[in-house]
């Protein structure tokens, strides 16, 4: 099993910044983001959830989709189990509920959302003046 718990949605202004946080666990030993792939995904109202940006845990490999590339920035911090996105320069198309997922594997980067396992429950993102 793989928990993970989102947090730092918000209302924000076109233009402005926000980051995502998104703590992982479900191992008894270790550092969960050790042994994991942990990918960001959004969904707006009535459309489909697409991915953002994904990470490997064991070694930091990234991957940006053209969604909102150039204005995201994947990281993360094995010590506090957490995986962040930075985003930037917010626009009211970015508005959506913001899902962290996941699965266990090393040194693998997958960018289909049908191998990630897990999800949390989501954090929404409202861009509006």
């Amino acid at each position: 099993q793989m928990q993970l718990v989102e947090s730092g949605g918000g209302l924000v202004q076109p233009g402005g910044s926000l980051t995502l946080s998104c703590v992982v666990s479900g191992v008894t030993s270790g550092n969960p983001l050790d042994y994991a792939m942990i990918a960001w995904f959004r969904q707006a109202p009535g459309k489909e959830r697409e991915g953002v940006s994904y990470i490997s845990g064991s070694d930091g490999r990234t991957y940006y989709r053209d969604v909102m590339k150039g204005r995201v920035t994947i990281s993360k911090d094995n010590a506090k189990n957490t995986v962040y996105l930075q985003m930037n320069n917010l626009q009211p198309e970015d508005t959506a509920n913001y899902f962290c997922a996941g699965f266990w594997g090393v040194g693998v980067l997958r960018l289909s959302e049908r191998d990630y396992e897990y999800w949390g429950q989501g954090t929404q993102v409202t861009v509006s003046s």
